[in-house]
């Protein structure tokens, strides 16, 4: 009997701690959504970002 009464608890704790973690998870991405449109980076950002791979690709050549 003690064995069950010790099982149906870790199941409450469990199914409290994944709701609450379920919870969380909304609200932060509640959270994010008020940031508006995730907007692109604007061109001269992928520059810097294909440049250095442009040189490391040509210097394997």
């Amino acid at each position: 009997m003690e064995d069950s009464k010790r099982g149906k608890l870790i199941a409450l704790i469990t199914g409290i701690f994944s709701i609450l973690i379920g919870l969380l998870y909304l609200i932060i991405i509640i959270l994010l959504d008020f940031r508006g449109p995730i907007l692109p980076p604007p061109p001269e950002a992928l520059i810097e970002v294909v440049t250095p791979f442009l040189c490391f690709f040509v210097m394997a050549l």
